[in-house]
């Protein structure tokens, strides 16, 4: 069997099995929470347990709050009553059957929906000095053992719960289209003359740490020289939740010394690859949502189901790929009176599906 994640509370009274952590998101729906949580009810003390899954969206250090301010909001909040059992409940999963083997009498299977209208785990990437819990979105699976479900003048103690954090994700599908193409033509002063620039990306969606083609086309009519060309990628993480901000960050920014004269052609395609480890030192840069003791990517695209409200998604992700001419008269003057041409194209950057996932759906 695969790779089972288990906590359990300081008592040792629960503990909480799942038989994955990360849960696709396919825009339509999303992949059913499906667990086992084992209860030794010796210590309950007339307590009963239950199952909490929560995604909340945290923009301030936790430690901070000493006047009373929330830095944590909770987008969505479930609970599921495990012991003593109340109600139906679904049949069991592949997964919950085979957990149950490993667990025994004790065990419960729960199982959670979540609504596809959540957003997907994103972390911002904190400072050297941040400490607790990173800020963004995301998803706890909690048990604890409690006379109420949620009563805030119950006091829970932290040696009645366990939790696991797991992450909702997007995959890559697999057919998607061309790549995105942009073009302008830049007049200069006193020129009646015209630098054309072309750029282009070789495909629709490229995958984490993998290179990316950009295609780059120059027709130079005047006589001005294009001194280099820069190409960068931003990274944009627009914070729709409880603000209108949004933080942008270059996450790539490479320059090559290829020169065109003027009265002249170029094309030539660049390869350039935006890695998180080129970025570890950029506060609130947007990253996948991060697991303990592993490691991430950074932030996939987000892609949103047509008709959905922004606002309950709390970070949207999107990055785009500038391609920069530094365009100068030449002679005495040289760079001093150097302009820039610049097109920006979009960029999908994402996770490629594992094996047996489903598409999500691009339309």
């Amino acid at each position: 069997m695969a790779k089972i994640f288990k906590k359990s509370s300081g008592n040792g009274s629960i503990s909480l099995y799942l038989g994955k952590r990360d849960f696709v998101d396919h825009v339509d729906s999303v992949d059913i929470v499906d667990g086992v949580l084992k209860v030794d009810p010796s210590e309950l003390e007339g307590r009963k347990v239950w199952v909490q899954m929560l995604c909340a969206f945290r923009y301030g250090q936790e430690d901070l709050d000493v006047i009373g301010l929330s830095f944590r909001k909770d987008i969505w909040i479930q609970h599921i009553q495990i012991y003593p059992s109340e109600g139906s409940k679904p049949a069991n999963t592949p997964m919950q059957d085979a957990l149950m083997k490993k667990i025994g009498d004790q065990g419960h299977p729960f199982t959670f929906t979540i609504p596809n209208n959540l957003p997907c785990s994103v972390t911002l990437q904190p400072g050297p000095d941040d400490k607790g819990k990173s800020c963004g979105v995301d998803f706890e699976v909690k048990a604890y053992i409690a006379k109420e479900a949620d009563n805030p003048d119950e006091k829970v103690e932290k040696k009645d719960t366990c939790r696991l954090i797991i992450r909702k994700i997007q995959f890559a599908p697999d057919q998607t289209g061309v790549g995105p193409k942009a073009a302008i033509s830049r007049q200069f002063m006193m020129s009646d003359k015209l630098v054309h620039l072309e750029a282009s990306l070789g495909k629709e969606v490229y995958y984490h740490g993998d290179p990316i083609t950009v295609k780059v086309k120059i027709n130079n009519e005047t006589n001005k020289v294009v001194k280099k060309i820069k190409i960068t990628i931003d990274q944009t993480a627009d914070v729709v939740l409880y603000s209108a901000d949004k933080y942008t960050k270059c996450v790539l920014n490479e320059e090559f010394g290829d020169s065109v004269n003027g009265n002249s052609t170029f094309e030539k395609e660049y390869q350039i690859t935006p890695l998180l480890a080129n970025n570890k030192e950029k506060h609130g840069l947007a990253l996948d949502g991060r697991l303990k003791d592993e490691d991430t990517n950074l932030a996939s695209t987000t892609m949103l189901r047509p008709g959905l409200n922004k606002e309950v998604l709390g970070i949207l992700v999107s990055y785009k790929v500038k391609v920069n001419l530094m365009v100068s008269r030449g002679g005495i003057l040289g760079d001093l009176t150097a302009s820039d041409v610049c097109v920006e194209l979009p960029l999908i950057l994402m996770s490629p599906k594992p094996a047996g996932k489903v598409d999500i759906n691009l339309e």
